[in-house]
């Protein structure tokens, strides 16, 4: 059986071939293991001897066989990042070499450490907390610069700082709250009520800030899913193949080309888009491309930006009907619309804007995104991405907010927010403070199982579970 106090190891760079790979120790006997491994350059030159942070140069030997040349860079604890003493093999990167170190460290007395081990070990022993353990997943995982940096702020614990403040004024004033209730009979109050509605809105205006952050956090963490959809042959899938600069989608003439959805990503100045290519809106009889088209509708249910594509040439009552369609299946308080006018290459700019009246498009749509592109010829393509780029509060990211992008944070979040609700529906009526403490005592539960204050085996195996092993 595993245990806290074994000294674990694992690979920690990427599976395959490199030039380089890293293999880490972390426990008691990290640097001991090494010392009965390690042939230092210089003779007579002990690990166990040597200052923390440094780097020593020599071979891992198995008995007299020489396995390879290694780097060995010394960590120890408590100054390290899991707490413990740490050793690092810098070896060469190819597999089979990796392998033969790994299993000699494990016949020395290491074991294989479990995913996210490493970080688990550093929560565990103070160096972080959990919600910044898990922000070391997300960097691992960011795909975009909006994801890093918000990951990178999240694990410098710009998120738990806020929260530890939360329970800080929220523990002091329900310590006086339960003072009261042990001089009930005197009907002595120690908690001033009206500071105490004060803070409590405060804390209620925070919460509900960083609950609503999260449809932002989780597009940051996951890419913002834009539907692109129309009538058949407005250009869709030219549309996809020009933002990506790749022959992605099949272009063609033909109606109903386009059967099942077409996703790829693209990264806009740190955002990553997930586009999505959809079979074009039209009655058919077709069975194959009526279940295309009922994929359709569900992706724009599900998209967080619909951008429906309209051709120039199209007359005003199908275009109206199309608008209306896709209207209709938005929900206007969490989805924007992008309207483009497509094909404009072959159309003259006054009857362009004799038919496309921006006053009557605006009524009509509910938005000002209004952007005419011709999609073969690329142009005004930079004004979509502009407009696409509108739809992100960019302002957050730049100005370095907290940003919840955790979904189990998120629901945490929202059970704290219910909670400070309720105490300060308490305070306006005026409640016993026995019930008032009650619910204070939630919203502290709920914040400190987003630190780990307050946190099971169950939470931490579901969350270091998913990590990477060697992290």
């Amino acid at each position: 059986m595993s245990s806290e106090k074994d000294t674990i190891c694992a690979i920690s760079t990427a599976q395959g071939m490199g030039a380089i790979a890293v293999i880490r120790l972390s426990g008691d006997e990290a640097i001991t293991i090494c010392e009965k491994i390690f042939r230092p350059a210089t003779k007579g030159k002990s690990l166990l001897k040597q200052k923390a942070n440094t780097i020593h140069f020599g071979s891992i030997a198995d008995g007299d066989k020489d396995i390879d040349e290694v780097l060995i860079s010394l960590f120890k604890g408590p100054h390290s990042f899991t707490g413990e003493d740490i050793a690092e093999i810098s070896c060469h990167g190819a597999p089979y070499i990796q392998q033969q170190i790994l299993q000699l460290l494990i016949r020395q007395g290491a074991r294989l450490a479990n995913p996210g081990e490493f970080t688990q070990r550093a929560f565990l022993s103070g160096k972080m907390d959990l919600s910044q353990a898990e922000a070391v997943a997300d960097l691992i995982a960011s795909r975009s610069e909006a994801a890093r940096k918000v990951a990178l702020q999240q694990m410098r614990g710009g998120f738990s700082s806020e929260l530890v403040n939360l329970r800080t004024q929220l523990l002091h004033f329900i310590s006086l709250v339960e003072l009261e209730l042990d001089f009930s009979e005197e009907e002595v109050e120690f908690a001033d009520r009206s500071e105490l509605k004060k803070l409590v809105c405060n804390i209620e205006t925070l919460l509900s800030k960083l609950v609503n952050s999260f449809s932002l956090g989780n597009a940051i963490k996951n890419g913002i899913p834009v539907a692109i959809v129309g009538h058949t042959n407005a250009g869709k899938s030219t549309l996809l193949n020009t933002l990506l600069q790749e022959e992605r989608a099949i272009v063609s003439d033909i109606h109903g080309t386009t059967r099942d959805v077409i996703e790829d990503t693209m990264n806009i100045e740190g955002i990553t888009f997930r586009f999505i290519d959809t079979a074009g809106i039209r009655t058919t009889k077709d069975k194959i491309e009526n279940l295309g088209i009922e994929l359709t509708y569900s992706k724009i249910s599900k998209a967080a930006i619909v951008m429906l594509l309209l051709d120039v040439n199209d007359p005003h009552d199908k275009i109206h009907a199309a608008i209306t369609d896709v209207k209709n299946r938005m929900d206007d308080h969490t989805q924007q619309l992008i309207v483009l006018i497509n094909k404009t290459d072959l159309i003259d700019k006054e009857v362009m804007k004799a038919r496309f009246s921006k006053k009557e498009f605006r009524e009509l749509t509910g938005t000002d995104a209004i952007v005419p592109v011709s999609a073969k010829r690329k142009i005004n393509i930079e004004a979509l991405t502009n407009e696409l780029l509108k739809t992100v509060n960019m302002q957050a990211i730049h100005n370095d907010e907290v940003i919840v992008t955790n979904a189990r944070h998120y629901e945490a979040l929202k059970k704290s927010h219910e909670a400070i609700l309720r105490v300060l529906d308490g305070l306006n009526s005026q409640i016993s403070g026995d019930f008032l403490a009650q619910d204070i005592r939630e919203v502290l539960y709920y914040l400190g199982e987003i630190t780990g204050q307050i946190s099971t085996d169950e939470i931490l195996g579901n969350i270091f579970k998913n990590f990477c092993i060697g992290k």
